[in-house]
């Protein structure tokens, strides 16, 4: 039996991004193969994500983003960290890049904006947690996980990971993939709040004892709980290995509409 598709809307003039009927986009997008017109237009409208992404973060500057729960209130400790890593990295040169969320996220966003750094978020259109944070002078909002993706690596000199939860798993284990096989150059990846993430660190190693992962591999990470260690990290393998200074801004297209 034939089963019939409704046709698939113009990517021209798509719903509103914001609104919460768009949200099962992505779920059909990932539950299977449908008609070969809808697929095409699906393809149309990340293709048209992936632009509005490069678009809109082009003059950003170098950035280093960071990763972590979206759930840590104002007054936990790892959000208090966060915000001092955010000021002291802004501090650097850096822009800061978050998920554009709570939490670690918002600290981070805010540690930059106290520092009078730029502060950048990429948000995710979720049902619960997401709604983006105040201390964000760009957002950028996208439905597609895989897109967001892209944009919190492709533009960050450095991953600054702290706690959090299967994203931010998702997110680590992400970058070091990357920068293992190569696909990216050897960026920096810091692991903050030792204690946390220990168990991580212990089951790498069983890994190592597997021959699953190379010894090597664990030389990827760095873990400090010092912000002026992890600062002092991205001097050296950041800044002073990409030869990365002060410039300014790039000139924007007027034709573009920049």
């Amino acid at each position: 039996m034939l089963m019939k598709h409704p046709p698939p809307p113009n990517p021209l003039s798509l719903p509103n991004p914001l609104d919460s009927s768009a949200q099962p986009e992505e779920r059909l997008f990932l539950e299977g193969p449908r008609s070969r017109t809808e697929e095409l237009w699906r393809v149309l409208r990340i293709a048209r994500e992936f632009i509005a992404g490069f678009r809109a973060l082009h003059f950003i500057g170098p950035c280093i983003t960071v990763f972590g729960s979206a759930r840590f209130q104002e007054e936990h400790p790892y959000y208090a960290l966060a915000r001092t890593v955010g000021y002291r990295l802004s501090q650097m040169g850096f822009t800061i890049m978050t998920g554009g969320g709570p939490g670690i996220m918002e600290a981070a966003n805010r540690g930059a904006k106290e520092a009078g750094g730029r502060s950048i978020g990429c948000n995710i259109l979720l049902p619960h947690e997401q709604n983006p944070n105040p201390y964000i002078d760009r957002l950028v909002t996208f439905r597609y996980f895989f897109v967001r993706k892209v944009m919190l690596v492709k533009y960050s000199y450095a991953f600054v990971v702290l706690p959090g939860g299967f994203g931010t798993l998702d997110e680590l284990f992400e970058a070091l993939t990357l920068v293992q096989t190569g696909k990216i150059v050897e960026f920096p990846v810091i692991l903050m709040g030792q204690k946390y993430w220990q168990p991580i660190l212990t089951f790498l190693s069983q890994m190592v004892q597997a021959r699953t992962i190379s010894a090597s591999d664990l030389d990827l990470l760095f873990m400090t709980d010092s912000v002026e260690e992890a600062s002092a990290h991205v001097q050296i393998h950041a800044i002073e290995r990409f030869g990365l200074r002060r410039r300014k801004a790039r000139q924007r297209s007027r034709l573009l509409r920049e």
